[in-house]
């Protein structure tokens, strides 16, 4: 089993049943300025990278952050996004003016709540921008953990938290609050994989939905997704949270070094990656 979520899939997260992801048929990813799709393009507007607060830097009106790329961290130089500033552990999405939701395994207590920021707006909005700055104003801090679920044999995993203050230039996310997810429903991911600036993922749909607490989709998610909203991709209307999957980087020789690629999987094949059903959250349901 894989480390989980951060950054790459060397680091390790306290947990053991949660893994990272894996590309299923054509690497969907995309940036923020390569994404035609105005209903992703509104629906990426809410959702958040969770930044350690020692890479990110007041200097007024910006925060600069800092974060180390992809091939530095021992992937292959010719993947996508490889020279692409990394620095978010996690992803999150805004669900009330100042409550977000974001995986279980990511927000383990209150110190997790208080040593990461939520930032808005880590993304590459053109091309060759590098992604280091944002506004401070999109800057949040966690201050309290209002539901958390991380269940072993249920494998139930979400957490709710409070920011320090309301958002008020971006639309809380609409989420379903009955039933669940139809079976083959297409649907896309919006989040930081592997630490990355904001990638819009789609071209993905439901694989099995039996289980009662989480559904099995072919996204193209990785480390660093967990947490990310995962979405009907008609509706727009929230289904669930990415929180885990297969091994999502193998090893590669090229020209002579070792490195990293990620690992790919054809759309019906590997385990597939989990979704817990944003309906397991309690508190929401009774929003």
């Amino acid at each position: 089993m894989k480390a989980i979520l951060i950054l790459t899939a060397s680091l390790v997260m306290n947990t053991s049943f949660a893994m990272d992801k894996v590309i299923y048929g054509d690497d969907n990813r995309r940036d923020i300025y390569d994404t035609t799709n105005s209903l992703y393009l509104e629906l990426a507007q809410s959702t958040a990278a969770m930044i350690a607060h020692s890479k990110l830097t007041d200097k007024g009106v910006v925060t600069e952050i800092s974060g180390s790329n992809l091939e530095s961290r021992g992937m292959c130089p010719t993947i996508r996004f490889s020279q692409q500033i990394t620095a978010a552990n996690c992803s999150g999405f805004l669900v009330g003016p100042d409550l977000l939701v974001t995986a279980g395994h990511c927000i383990q207590s209150m110190g997790d709540c208080e040593g990461s920021a939520w930032v808005f707006g880590f993304a590459v909005n053109n091309d060759g921008e590098k992604a280091t700055q944002v506004a401070s104003k999109d800057v949040y801090k966690c201050v309290e953990i209002l539901e958390r679920k991380l269940d072993r044999p249920t494998q139930d995993d979400y957490a709710l938290i409070r920011l320090d203050r309301a958002v008020t230039d971006r639309a809380p996310l609409s989420f379903r609050k009955t039933g669940k997810i139809t079976d083959s429903q297409s649907i896309v991911v919006i989040g930081h994989p592997t630490g990355l600036p904001t990638k819009v993922s789609d071209g993905a749909n439901v694989r099995k939905n039996t289980n009662d607490y989480f559904f099995v989709t072919n996204l193209d998610t990785f480390g660093g997704n967990s947490g990310s909203a995962v979405f009907n991709a008609e509706t727009g209307e929230v289904e669930g949270i990415l929180v885990r999957g297969e091994n999502d980087y193998v090893w590669s020789d090229e020209n002579g070094s070792r490195c990293r690629v990620p690992q790919q999987c054809t759309n019906d094949a590997c385990r597939g990656e989990d979704v817990t059903r944003i309906t397991n959250i309690k508190t929401l349901m009774n929003m």
